[in-house]
């Protein structure tokens, strides 16, 4: 271990309301910032907090807290952007954990480097994207995803990680099941093309492009479009806590997908990918379902976006929690579909 690399600050009894989108005020009784698996590494060894559990935190855009947590909390800011390989037509380009995934995202728009401009705005962190294998507008993490380092937190190795190893779902990864709790993200690689195909086949994007009578996008006229969609139905974490889709968008056999649409001639559905299943908006079941701009006390169904909880002001997380829950009810009720969380609950 290089001396030169000193044993990082941790606070005790720290707030990390600033550090979570939905702007919960919940305190961890360790709290500490790491740029490097190096400075993690030391924390390990130091042996004086691992009577805690050490938990992960990147952009806090996908987590709703609901107590203060008797924790090491590690705030993951690991930055860097690098070219480590490129041909004729990809470039592939790793990123640090803790780089802002929207700045990603724009530094490669800006180098002609097509794949993920249809992922913009998204917020969080490069290191949660492929652990949730984060998707929006026709394009998920891994159709360009190459490969992950992740730091081993039993036998502290650096272990490298391609898509099969991922076992990417719909919003589902390795790292959310089987690999919890047992690796930190480090690194993300990303296999993008240097010839730019942009991806215009939503419905959204093709409208705004319309609008702006722009026949032939580049990949910058689809993340532009792309910020303009999400910044018109999504409200900004920084003016009202939220952490964006709090509900996975359920996907239904044919049998009960065939029975829902023939309940609901007018529900909007879409194929699934490689599968005969069929998805279905969760917005849309619960703006049916009369929930769109409901509110009690400071926790609410957000008035534009109803797949989107928000917090207004000091709204706490088990109120959320339990609007929620009422919720996922009167879905099932309704409808007969289970909804899922799309956030994580701690």
């Amino acid at each position: 271990m290089p001396s030169s690399i000193a044993l990082p600050r941790v606070l005790e009894n720290y707030s990390i309301q600033s550090l979570n989108t939905f702007g919960i005020d919940v305190k961890a009784r360790y709290f500490v910032e790491i740029r490097s698996i190096e400075q993690y590494h030391l924390i390990l060894n130091s042996g004086t907090y691992s009577h805690v559990p050490h938990i992960f935190l990147g952009g806090g855009s996908n987590v709703l807290l609901t107590q203060d947590l008797n924790a090491l909390v590690v705030k993951v800011a690991i930055d860097g952007i690098e070219v480590i390989k490129e041909d004729d037509q990809h470039v592939w380009v790793r990123a640090g954990a803790g780089v802002v995934w929207h700045d990603f995202v724009q530094y490669t728009v800006s180098h002609q480097w097509a794949g993920i401009e249809n992922l913009s705005l998204i917020p969080g962190t490069v290191g949660a994207a492929p652990m949730q294998n984060i998707g929006a507008y026709g394009v998920e993490i891994k159709d360009t995803f190459d490969h992950l380092q992740a730091f081993n937190l039993f036998n502290y190795t650096l272990e490298t990680f391609d898509t099969t190893a991922c076992q990417f779902g719909y919003r589902e990864s390795y790292f959310k099941h089987q690999g919890k709790g047992k690796y930190l993200i480090a690194y993300v690689c990303f296999k993008l093309n240097k010839v730019a195909e942009a991806q215009t086949s939503y419905g959204a994007i093709q409208e705004v492009l319309h609008a702006k009578s722009i026949t032939h996008p580049s990949i910058q006229d689809v993340s532009n479009a792309v910020i303009e969609i999400r910044q018109s139905k999504l409200p900004d974490p920084k003016e009202i806590g939220n952490s964006g889709s709090f509900f996975k968008n359920p996907t239904l056999k044919v049998a009960q997908a065939t029975e829902l649409m023939e309940k609901y001639p007018n529900i909007p559905h879409y194929p699934v990918s490689g599968s005969s299943d069929i998805k279905f908006p969760a917005g849309w079941l619960i703006e049916q379902a009369g929930w769109k701009g409901f509110r009690e006390g400071d926790a609410g169904v957000h008035a534009k976006q109803a797949l989107v909880l928000v917090n207004y002001g000091q709204a706490t997380g088990k109120q959320i929690l339990a609007l929620s829950e009422q919720i996922k009810q009167s879905i099932l009720s309704k409808f007969g579909v289970a909804l899922e969380t799309e956030v994580n609950i701690l």
